[in-house]
């Protein structure tokens, strides 16, 4: 067995609902995002995690509680978690957005907002220090955001900036798994909504050593 890790978005919020920018500002769950958590606990819960570690941000911590519960686990917070800062964006719609900020939004550039460059990095080394204290056959759960999410896989797997965009957005209470051989990380679902079932292609005859 070797280290998993499930990155799992938070459930769906009303600024999601309307398109907002939602950062770090803390919005919570709507009532279909507190159903989606739910789900989404029962199905993971199966995987039978051994840690979970949550965003400081509500919609993700109580997305991380729902999957507590079921599990008897600790919900643990780290507010290198958080989703991208959004600056001047945070609250507004994509149109309001493009309307105000025109060449900031063709880059998606926000004034005084993260970069990718400094989420990916910050995202990226907290979940490979959480992952350090999996045991061997460990699965540790993120509950997270969706750019985080995406940006931080891209780091952990040592992808060059301009390819971190190759890697499609999750749905909310979607999740995306890592896992660690002795070559390093590699992404093995991504986007998921139901139990992943484990791929041993014919394409990858050396890494069939690494499980």
């Amino acid at each position: 067995m070797s280290r998993r890790i499930v990155c799992l978005r938070h459930g769906q919020t009303v600024w999601n609902v309307e398109h907002r920018f939602q950062g770090h500002t803390d919005i919570p769950l709507d009532e279909v995002g507190i159903a989606q958590a739910q789900r989404a606990a029962s199905l993971l819960a199966a995987l039978r995690p051994t840690m979970i570690v949550s965003s400081d941000l509500r919609r993700a911590h109580d997305t991380a509680l729902a999957l507590g519960r079921l599990t008897g686990l600790p919900v643990q917070t780290d507010k290198e978690l958080r989703e991208r800062g959004g600056g001047a964006w945070e609250g507004l719609t994509r149109e309001e957005i493009k309307a105000g900020w025109p060449v900031e939004f063709e880059n998606w550039e926000a004034p005084g907002g993260e970069t990718v460059t400094h989420v990916a990095s910050r995202v990226g080394t907290a979940v490979r220090r959480w992952a350090t204290e999996l045991a061997e056959d460990g699965l540790l759960v993120i509950a997270s955001h969706g750019a985080a999410i995406r940006l931080g896989i891209g780091h952990i797997l040592g992808l060059p900036e301009p390819l971190w965009g190759t890697l499609g957005g999750l749905g909310n209470c979607s999740w995306s798994i890592l896992e660690q051989t002795r070559h390093g990380w590699r992404l093995t679902e991504h986007n998921a909504g139901t139990l992943p079932t484990p791929v041993r292609g014919d394409d990858l005859p050396a890494e069939t050593e690494d499980t």
